[in-house]
């Protein structure tokens, strides 16, 4: 299966699409979608979600996740990240993709094995997963991270429901 992986960001908003049957996850493409901070918000918007259409469009995935809203401690981030992450959930329906959503402590948990994990050990982990040569941008591999939890967890649902 093809999934879309998204790690929403007002700055920076990661992609990353694999192939996987759950078990094994083979990297198509990750990248960054990176938008001017000096630049307005619904321009900021814009871009991010021109961005993900150009890529559902150029690797027709079968499935998206996203990470779920989280308490922020600064209220006026979490807002921005939440308009961010309304605009991908537009790009992914408009496409008629499956969504999954998981909280970071289950991509970091399903991932790193560990639910408190720092972004560099989630890029370790993907890099390792993926036998990537080189690590991606935090970012990327934070979306690459999401897409392996809705792997995983395909694979699990899967499992259940055969017993």
């Amino acid at each position: 299966m093809r999934i879309l992986g998204i790690d929403c960001g007002s700055e920076r908003t990661g992609y990353g699409v694999i192939e996987s049957d759950g078990r094994s996850h083979r990297m198509v493409a990750a990248g960054v979608i990176r938008t001017n901070p000096k630049k307005g918000l619904e321009t900021r918007l814009m871009e991010i979600v021109a961005g993900l259409r150009g890529v559902i469009g150029e690797y027709a995935p079968e499935a998206a996740a996203v990470e779920e809203v989280f308490h922020a401690k600064n209220p006026k981030s979490a807002l921005k990240l939440a308009h961010v992450r309304g605009v991908a959930l537009l790009a992914i329906a408009e496409a008629r993709i499956p969504l999954g959503e998981y909280s970071p402590l289950e991509v970091k948990t399903c991932v790193v094995g560990y639910g408190r994990a720092e972004k560099h050990q989630v890029q370790l982990m993907v890099k390792n997963l993926l036998g990537l040569q080189e690590a991606q941008p935090e970012d990327a591999s934070d979306a690459i991270a999401v897409a392996i939890c809705h792997a995983t967890h395909n694979l699990t649902a899967g499992l259940r429901a055969v017993r």
